[in-house]
């Protein structure tokens, strides 16, 4: 991930950027790698079915949540129990941060946004790679990837079908 100068938080929050939302961290600007077909299907189909199967829930993409004072992450889908924020940021835990996988993500990069959800206190990471199409659970107490094809928050309260974010191969398969 590509990094530029030091700016403040207000002028990071001030900022539109052309080419997609990036992170800010302590001070810098941070690329975002997304928004090639492997990773931006996924991310819509994830989108789509969280938003049609559990109402109750408020999802998007690319939502910047404030996990520090100095430090802003852009999940690729945030999911938040109850309804839209009142604030422009999401600035409370979201019950569910998911991150997809870009082919040029760093393994240490995608633990420094894990290790910041949860420290903030976002009960549930969900990280999908697909290429692998394989998906994987972080929680405060532990990590492990869904082998049953399954991803899942605490007490069940939102499950996703691997299934349903990639389509067999050769075909399309509705998010429903």
């Amino acid at each position: 991930m590509g990094v530029t100068s030091l700016v403040s938080v207000d002028e990071y929050l001030r900022t539109s950027f052309p080419d997609g939302d990036k992170e800010y961290v302590d001070g810098k600007i941070v690329e975002r790698n997304s928004g090639e077909v492997d990773h931006a299907d996924p991310q819509s189909r994830i989108l789509v079915y969280l938003t049609v199967h559990y109402p109750d829930f408020w999802s998007a993409v690319e939502v910047r949540v404030q996990v520090k004072a100095a430090r802003f992450r852009v999940p690729d889908v945030c999911v938040i129990e109850g309804g839209m924020p009142d604030s422009h940021i999401v600035m409370t835990p979201p019950w569910l941060a998911v991150e997809i996988l870009s082919r040029d993500d760093r393994a240490a990069d995608i633990q420094e946004k894990i290790d910041d959800y949860l420290e903030f206190g976002v009960p549930h990471i969900w990280v999908v790679n697909p290429r692998s199409r394989r998906g994987y659970v972080h929680t405060p107490k532990g990590s492990y990837e869904a082998k049953d094809g399954i991803l899942r928050t605490a007490a069940s309260s939102i499950e996703l079908p691997l299934a349903k974010v990639f389509p067999a191969p050769g075909g399309r398969q509705p998010a429903d």
